[in-house]
């Protein structure tokens, strides 16, 4: 019988650590800093295909532009695969693709949806410096500063 308990005990602790194991390899999480005019916004990508193709081509030396009065954006060199990848709801602080266009999208202000706009992720701070972006900036892989 005790025999029977420690091989149900071994197997249950088993059980648990692949489960923790799995579980936290689910919640990496992705995070990107743009650095532009001597400062750097960050962003949380979410786990989308178009998020992780975003972070496989980084880093990037990269021209932002002006789009709207709400916006800046930027053309990553490879399009993005939007495929299981969320509708965005832009609001300030929203990273998001166009799709139609292959942009990058950095929202500044209030926004909405649109058809083919997708969420990459959101600023987990920064956000106050996407407005002045200007010129070339620079998107690396990374975490806050």
């Amino acid at each position: 019988m005790k025999r029977i308990l420690s091989v149900f005990v071994a197997g249950f602790i088993i059980c648990t650590l692949i489960v923790y194991s799995n579980a936290s390899e689910d919640k990496t999480t992705m995070k990107i800093n743009v650095k532009a005019n001597g400062n750097t916004t960050v962003f949380e990508l979410n786990n989308s295909p178009a998020a992780k193709e975003l972070y496989a081509q980084l880093p990037l030396s990269i021209t932002v532009e002006n789009y709207s009065s709400n916006e800046k954006i930027f053309y990553p060199p490879k399009k993005l695969n939007t495929t299981d990848t969320p509708l965005a709801d832009a609001r300030a602080g929203t990273l998001a693709y166009y799709a139609p266009w292959g942009d990058v999208v950095m929202f500044y202000g209030s926004f909405g949806s649109a058809a083919g706009l997708y969420e990459l992720g959101h600023a987990i701070s920064g956000s106050q410096y996407i407005q002045k972006m200007s010129g070339t900036i620079q998107i690396e892989k990374g975490s806050v500063p």
